[in-house]
């Protein structure tokens, strides 16, 4: 048994070893191109290389460049267009530039049918027609102005308003670091004139 994984793992290793070797035999070609359709150049096509896990995209003018091996499967895709694939062949030359030409991939909707009312009458006879719900299920006593103000005062702040509240007196406070905290009872115009207001009632 022993015997047997000891085989068994040396063939796997001279089959890695093959593979490694082959895969250092292929040729790298520096790929080129420009991508375009049948009217203008494309930019921002991605040129993606799968096996590989890397690409780039073409630029303003629809350029590209990237270095590629012999047999590599090249993914051209952008959006509006249907997917290219390109197998890089064996060329004599260290450098390749093709031309790609993508073609729309366009999707047709259904028609729609735009109709006129011919008359004014019969337009507002449809606006009549129409059955709008108009009750929302609230109730009006509880939309005086009595109430909203009694539930303002006594319903909580949410996250939102007790974040607000928190940043408020944090800027507050840094306003306030470097001067005077004012104190109304020790305003001493405000205690002249509420002495002559007392005097003034009193009489």
């Amino acid at each position: 048994m022993r015997g047997f994984l000891t085989v068994l793992v040396i063939f796997t290793l001279m089959g890695w070893t093959n593979e490694v070797f082959s895969q250092n035999q292929r040729r790298i070609i520096q790929l080129s191109g420009v991508v375009s359709d049948s009217v203008q150049v494309l930019p921002g096509v991605h040129i993606y290389i799968p096996r590989a896990g890397r690409g780039v995209p073409s630029n303003a003018s629809g350029f590209f460049s990237l270095p590629v091996f012999v047999g590599d499967s090249v993914v051209i895709s952008s959006v509006g267009y249907h997917r290219m694939h390109y197998i890089v062949p064996d060329s004599p030359r260290d450098m390749l530039t093709i031309l790609v030409e993508l073609t729309p991939d366009i999707t047709f909707l259904k028609d729609v049918m735009i109709t006129a009312i011919p008359t004014e009458e019969l337009f507002k006879e449809a606006v009549l027609a129409l059955n709008i719900p108009f009750d929302n299920g609230v109730d009006q006593k509880a939309m005086n102005a009595e109430m909203l103000a009694l539930m303002s005062r006594i319903t909580p702040l949410d996250g939102r308003g007790n974040y607000r509240y928190y940043i408020d007196q944090w800027s507050n406070s840094a306003g306030d670091k470097f001067r005077p905290i004012y104190n109304p009872f020790l305003d001493p115009l405000k205690w002249a004139r509420f002495i002559r207001d007392l005097k003034r009632k009193k009489k």
